[in-house]
């Protein structure tokens, strides 16, 4: 066993957050000025909608969306509400599927995958973390496996960097799947920069000094040439890159809550 799962401390947050069962704009011609006025109606979740308070046409429809989405969120098929919610609304995906979320990173050699190599790939789902080092468990079967029960994958940066890159090097789809990249919401909370600049402005700790990526592809070299002590560094800063992934989501998810929803709506 290489390391043992990596510490995280998170700012306190309200558990919580606009979840997809609170969620009417994936109903066409119902924008965010509607469902904050349907919230601030009481109408916060579907089965409390009221269709006297819209126009019979919208009433219509958001019938026909909570009919229909009730019984995808039964079946938990997260990739229906991942298809109708508007890209900048993919975080209120969290709350409804946190129990099958996959939070994931991935270390590399270089940034280019047509020259570089995966080294190691760690991924965190039901509490537990799980890492695949490349010349010992990192296989397309292995990766395969590791994101089988994930309903929503969580990374930061992983839509441009991770999931195309392991797509590139393995045998696997990942881009079909429903997808928080968390970069994006923490754009516009005005979190910018890379994932350890959010984390300190978030008050997010880490066990280890951060470790740039020049850094992790010398202590890989070094563990090719012998040194099982520099992968435990490698594989402790890759694990420690997901572990941190689950305070941050809901550290945003809380945030985004708070600036999309009136502070005199009860949700």
């Amino acid at each position: 066993m290489l390391v043992a799962a990596a510490r995280f401390i998170s700012p306190r947050v309200s558990v919580g957050g606009v979840r997809v069962e609170n969620s009417f704009i994936p109903v066409e011609g119902v924008g965010e000025t509607t469902e904050r006025r349907l919230w601030r109606e009481g109408i916060t979740h579907w089965e409390a909608f009221d269709p006297s308070v819209v126009g019979p046409t919208t009433a219509d429809r958001i019938e026909s969306f909570i009919a229909d989405a009730r019984r995808r969120l039964e079946d938990g098929d997260a990739d229906y509400f991942a298809r109708s919610l508007p890209s900048a609304e993919q975080w209120r995906l969290y709350e409804s599927f946190r129990e099958s979320a996959c939070f994931f990173d991935i270390e590399t050699t270089g940034l280019e995958s047509s020259s570089s190599v995966v080294t190691t790939v760690s991924a965190r789902q039901g509490g537990e973390t799980t890492t695949l080092v490349r010349g010992r468990d990192l296989t397309a079967d292995a990766l395969s496996s590791l994101f089988a029960d994930a309903d929503v994958l969580v990374t930061f940066n992983g839509k441009r960097f991770d999931v195309p890159f392991l797509e590139d090097c393995f045998d696997v789809s990942l881009s079909d799947k429903p997808h928080l990249d968390l970069m994006y919401p923490c754009r516009r909370l005005d979190l910018t920069g890379g994932l350890k600049t959010v984390e300190r402005e978030l008050g997010i700790d880490r066990d280890r000094p951060d470790i740039s990526g020049r850094e992790a592809v010398r202590l890989w070299r070094e563990y090719e040439r012998g040194d099982e002590a520099a992968l435990e560094i490698l594989v402790e800063y890759n694990r420690e890159d997901v572990d941190n992934l689950q305070p941050l989501t809901e550290t945003v998810s809380d945030r985004l809550h708070r600036s999309v929803v009136p502070e005199d709506c009860p949700l």
